[in-house]
C-alpha cells in the first residue's frame, strides 16, 4: 500500500475513520427532529422542510408496506428525473426495509423489462411521463403496480427560475387498479413498524453498463453507502449550513450520494433542479449564495460557455468537485477565475458507491485522480502478469475500500471475475489504466478498452482530448480510433466548435502538429454540432467508438 500521499494531507485529516453500522435512512428521521422547520429541499423556489419531508416518507412507506405488501428485502424500481418525489420514494423504500432500484428515466420498455425482471420488482415508482412504458410490462413481468408522480405537484410558489418543460408538461395520470398517483399514496397512514436493516444489508441495486449483453446490478449495502457519505463529509469542507446545487442525476451513484443523500445526512439544504440548465443554475447560485456543487466537467464547460456568465456571482461557492472525466486545464483555469476556488477532481465508480480518490483540499493537482480516501488501498498492476508496478509506471488500477460493493446482483461469475487477490487482500479490478507519482497522487491514462495502437505507439484518448481543449476555438471533443487505409488504427477527433468559431480540418491538424507528438495527431477530423452524452452527462465515447468500428 502506497503511503506517499500521507505527507501531503492537510494536518486536520486523519488517515482512518470509524464507520457507523446504522441504516442510511436514519439521518432523515433524526434531522426531522433536530431541524423540523429547516428547509430540506428548495425546488425552483418551492420549499419542503425536514418535518414535512419525513412525514411524506413515513406515509409512503406505510402505503408500500400495507397496501402493496412490500416486505424487507423486496426490490422497488424508481424511474424518474430529479424531483422531490424521487427523494420521497428512495427514503420510503429504505424506511420499509426494502431495496431501491434507481434506473435511468430515458430507458424504454425493452430496457426496463430487464431491470424489472432481473430484480423481480413488483412495484415501480415512476414519473407520469413514463407510465406508458411501464404499462407494457404489466402481465409480462412480475410488475403489478405503478405509482406515478407529476413533478409539477411539488411546485406551489411562483418563481422566476427557468423550469424545464418536462416538469411543466408532465401529464396527469388516470388511476386504475394497476396505476395509482403518488399524491393518493401519500394520504396513507404512516408506517408503524421500525426499520431494522443496516450494515451489510442490501440497500440499493444500481445498474452499470459494460461489455456484457445486459447491464450488471451493483449491490450497495447500507454499510457502503454510509461509509461513502461519512468519507465525503470528513474529507472536504462540509457542514449543515451547506447550500447544495443538486442537479447531477439521482439515478447515478454520484448524484445519489453527493446531491441527495449527503445533504440530508447533514441536515443541509438542497437546491434541486430536475434537468441541467446553465441559466437556471447561475440564477440559483447567484440569488441564494449556494456553497457546494458536485458535478461533471461537461456541466462546467457548458456553464462557462454561457454568454454573460460573468454577470452572475459565483463567489459564494466554497466546494465544487466531481469526476467522470478529466477537467481540461483551460476549463479549470477559467472556472477558478469565475468562482475564486479550484475545482477539486476525483475518481470513483458505482462499485465503490461513488468516490474512491479526491485531491486534498488546498493541494490539488490538475488532470489528477487525487489520492486514496480514508482506508482506501489502491495499487497499480501489470494487466497481464498482475505484478505490482511502481512510481510513474502505467498499469491497471485496482482498489479496495470500506465503500466497496457486495457484488453483482445474481451474477456470481461477473463478481468473481471483477476481483483479484493481491498482497493478502481482495481488490476490485477497475479497468482503468493509470499511475501514481512521487507524492502518491494518481493519474488516469485511460480505460483499458480505449487505448489506440498507432503503429506500435500507445495513444491514450484522454491525453489528446486534454490538449485539444487548450485550443480556444474548441468547445468539446472526443478522440476515438479509426481504421484508415488498412494500415491499422489511427486517431480520429470528433470536435464541437464554440459558437461563431470557424476551423478547417487542415487547420486543426496543423495546430495539433504544433502541440503534440506526430503519432498523436488525428488523421481524421469530424466537426459536429454536439456530442452524445451518457445519462449522467459524460461524453459517450463508447457510442462513438462502436459506431466508428461498425462502419
Amino acid at each position: 500500500m502506497s503511503t506517499l500521499h500521507f505527507n501531503h494531507l492537510p494536518r486536520h485529516l486523519s488517515q482512518n475513520l470509524s464507520y457507523p453500522q446504522t441504516g442510511l435512512y436514519e439521518h432523515l428521521t433524526t434531522n426531522a427532529q433536530r431541524y423540523p422547520d429547516k428547509v430540506a429541499v428548495n425546488y425552483y423556489g418551492s420549499q419542503v422542510n425536514y418535518a414535512e419531508l419525513n412525514e411524506r416518507v413515513e406515509r409512503f412507506a406505510g402505503y408500500l408496506q400495507q397496501q402493496e405488501n412490500v416486505q424487507a428485502g423486496d426490490r422497488v424500481v424508481i424511474s424518474m428525473q430529479n424531483s422531490v418525489s424521487f427523494i420521497i420514494a428512495y427514503y420510503a423504500i429504505l424506511r420499509c426495509d426494502a431495496v431501491a432500484v434507481p434506473v435511468n428515466p430515458m430507458n424504454k420498455a425493452l430496457e426496463l423489462e430487464w431491470y424489472v425482471s432481473d430484480t423481480e420488482s413488483k412495484v415501480a415508482v415512476v414519473g407520469s411521463e413514463l407510465v406508458s412504458e411501464f404499462e407494457t410490462l404489466l402481465g409480462k413481468t412480475c410488475l403489478g403496480k405503478i405509482i406515478a408522480t407529476r413533478y409539477a405537484d411539488d411546485l406551489f410558489t411562483s418563481t422566476e427560475f427557468v423550469i424545464p418543460e418536462t416538469v411543466l408538461q408532465a401529464p396527469v395520470v388516470e388511476e386504475t387498479t394497476e396505476v395509482v398517483n403518488l399524491q393518493t399514496a401519500l394520504q396513507h397512514a404512516p408506517i408503524c413498524t421500525q426499520a431494522v436493516r443496516s450494515g451489510e444489508d442490501l440497500a440499493v441495486v444500481l445498474y452499470t453498463s459494460g461489455t456484457t449483453a445486459h447491464p450488471k446490478g451493483c449491490m450497495l449495502s447500507h454499510r457502503a453507502l454510509v461509509a461513502q457519505i461519512l468519507t465525503q463529509i470528513n474529507w472536504s469542507p462540509w457542514d449543515n449550513t451547506a447550500k447544495v446545487l443538486s442537479v447531477t442525476p439521482f439515478f447515478h451513484v454520484t448524484g445519489m450520494i453527493n446531491a441527495m443523500c449527503l445533504p440530508i445526512w447533514l441536515g443541509a439544504t438542497t437546491y434541486l433542479m430536475t434537468r441541467w440548465d446553465r441559466l437556471c443554475a447561475a440564477q440559483v447560485v447567484d440569488m441564494h449564495g449556494l456553497t457546494h456543487w458536485c458535478c461533471i466537467p461537461t456541466m462546467v464547460v457548458d456553464l462557462l460557455a454561457m454568454p454573460n456568465v460573468n454577470k452572475f456571482n459565483f463567489k459564494s461557492f466554497t466546494h465544487v468537485y466531481g469526476g467522470g472525466t478529466g477537467m481540461p486545464h483551460a476549463i479549470a483555469q477559467d472556472f477558478e477565475t469565475l468562482t475564486g476556488i479550484e475545482f477539486i477532481e476525483g475518481w470513483g465508480m458505482t462499485e465503490m458507491a461513488a468516490g474512491v480518490h479526491l485531491n486534498p483540499y488546498g493541494r490539488g493537482k490538475r488532470q489528477c485522480l487525487g489520492v486514496p480516501l480514508f482506508d482506501v488501498d489502491t495499487r497499480v498492476i501489470d494487466p497481464e502478469t498482475s505484478a505490482e508496478l511502481g512510481i510513474r509506471q502505467n498499469g491497471e488500477i485496482i482498489s479496495t475500500s470500506p465503500c466497496l460493493f457486495s457484488g453483482y446482483w445474481k451474477n456470481p461469475e461477473a463478481t468473481e471475475a471483477s476481483f483479484i487477490e493481491h498482497d493478502g487482500k481482495r481488490f476490485f479490478k477497475t479497468g482503468d489504466v493509470g499511475y501514481f507519482d512521487e507524492e502518491g497522487y494518481f493519474f488516469m491514462a485511460d480505460r483499458l478498452k480505449r487505448m489506440i495502437n498507432v503503429s506500435g505507439y500507445k495513444v491514450w484518448p484522454s491525453e489528446v482530448e486534454s490538449i485539444l481543449y487548450q485550443n480556444e476555438k474548441i468547445l468539446e471533443n472526443c478522440i476515438i480510433p479509426c481504421n484508415k487505409n488498412d494500415r491499422g488504427e489511427s486517431v480520429k477527433a470528433i470536435v464541437v466548435l464554440k459558437a461563431n468559431q470557424m476551423m478547417t480540418e487542415d487547420e486543426l491538424r496543423q495546430w495539433c502538429r504544433d502541440n503534440m507528438s506526430a503519432y498523436k495527431v488525428p488523421k481524421v477530423v469530424e466537426f459536429v454540432n454536439e456530442l452524445p452524452k451518457t445519462a449522467s452527462g459524460k461524453i459517450n465515447w463508447r457510442l462513438l467508438q462502436d459506431k466508428e468500428m461498425s462502419a
